[in-house]
Parts: structure tokens; C-alpha cells; sequence
């Protein structure tokens, strides 16, 4: 981790805990060396300086190609980011990102593919499951909750509102399972997964 993202990081994480009381849970999850992917809910567009604030690791993003064309925003989020075509992926961008788990790197992904208007979970689309299968890396499903108030979609600019993230147990290949069984129990379950950690979420806030 580099001085400048480490400053970066720092300072998402401070940002986020005094002007949202930010929460973090289950950092013990997450593996302290090797690939894996971050599978999170998607709700606004505060979601990924969130993410990389609390990560206990550097991580990488799948963005959208045409948002590294805006100007500073783009150079900025070459920082987190790597770009991909969301509505079609080529071949290449799916093997390079396999390629980038398989050297050891964190990705964060939204298997929902896009920011729910509501905040409400959206089915997840195929494109993580089948990058997870071929590089055969866990998945740990991850609930951000309150982005979707602090800057929800179609909103110009943040809300007060607390923002908490939760890191569940992560998803991995069975030995017994092919490529083609995992693929199908994580597109099948991350989202589920997600779900749970927003009832316990919820449970909890009514105790």
C-alpha cells in the first residue's frame, strides 16, 4: 500500500466516522494476503470512498469505462479502479480481472450491477459468479447500509444519516464442486447472503 493511498484511505475512514458515525463489523473476515472478491449491495455513489476507507487492504473496483472519461473524476478513480463494459463485458476485461484475483488482489464487485433506486436488493447478474468460478477465489458478501439516505440516487448532494458495513463469511469452492457448481450456488446465494446480514442488522438495531 502506497503513502498516498494509505493518506487516502485514512481519510475516507476519518471523513466517514465523524460525519457518519461509521460502523464496521466482521473485519475479521477478510483474509490478510491473497485474491479474493468483496461482493456488495450497490445504493449510491458513496459506496465505493466507503468501502475503501474500511477495508483493512487495498482494493480495486470494476468501473464503468465511461467515468474515467470525466475529468479529474476519471484520474481519481484510477486509484480504485479499473475499467469494464457493465452492460456488456468483453472476454479480456473478465480474464484480466481473474488474472488481478489469481495475482492476489482484492476486487470489489456489485453483483447487482447497478445502484438500487430504493435501497431495496436487486437480483444479482451473472458476471461474479462466473469470474469467481474461473479464478476459484472466495466471496464474502458484503451489507452497506445508510449510503442509500446519506446519497441516494438522483440526489445532488450527501444527507446526514449513519452508515454502517458488515463483512460476512465468505463463499468458498467446495473441493468436491466444479467450476460450474460454484458458479451456480454464488449466483444463486450472494445476494441471499447480503440479505441475512441486513436482518441481523435490523435485529440487532431493535434489541
Amino acid at each position: 500500500m502506497s503513502p498516498a493511498y494509505r493518506f487516502l484511505k485514512i481519510f475516507l475512514y476519518t471523513f466517514f466516522k465523524v460525519f457518519y458515525g461509521l460502523k464496521v463489523f466482521g473485519l475479521e473476515n477478510i483474509p490478510r494476503e491473497g485474491g479474493f472478491i468483496m461482493a456488495a449491495n450497490h445504493a449510491s455513489y458513496l459506496d465505493p470512498p466507503v468501502i475503501g476507507g474500511v477495508c483493512t487492504r487495498r482494493v480495486r473496483f470494476m468501473a464503468r469505462e465511461g467515468l474515467f472519461k470525466i475529468p479529474l473524476f476519471g484520474t481519481f478513480l484510477k486509484i480504485f479502479a479499473f475499467p469494464v463494459k457493465r452492460d456488456k463485458p468483453h472476454p479480456s476485461a473478465i480474464k484480466g480481472t481473474v488474472r488481478r484475483l489469481q495475482q492476489g488482489e482484492l476486487i470489489v464487485m456489485f453483483p447487482e450491477g447497478s445502484r438500487s433506486v430504493d435501497g431495496s436488493l436487486l437480483e444479482a447478474k451473472r458476471g461474479l459468479s462466473v469470474i469467481a468460478a474461473m479464478s476459484r477465489m472466495p466471496v464474502i458478501p458484503t451489507l452497506i447500509k445508510g449510503t442509500e439516505k446519506a446519497l441516494p440516487v438522483g440526489a445532488r448532494f450527501p444527507r446526514p444519516a449513519k452508515i454502517t458495513v458488515i463483512f460476512g463469511a465468505p463463499l468458498v469452492m467446495h473441493k468436491e464442486e466444479t467450476e460450474k457448481q460454484f458458479q451456480e450456488r454464488v449466483n444463486r446465494d450472494i445476494i441471499k447472503e447480503i440479505e441475512n446480514l441486513k436482518s441481523k442488522l435490523e435485529a440487532h438495531g431493535k434489541k
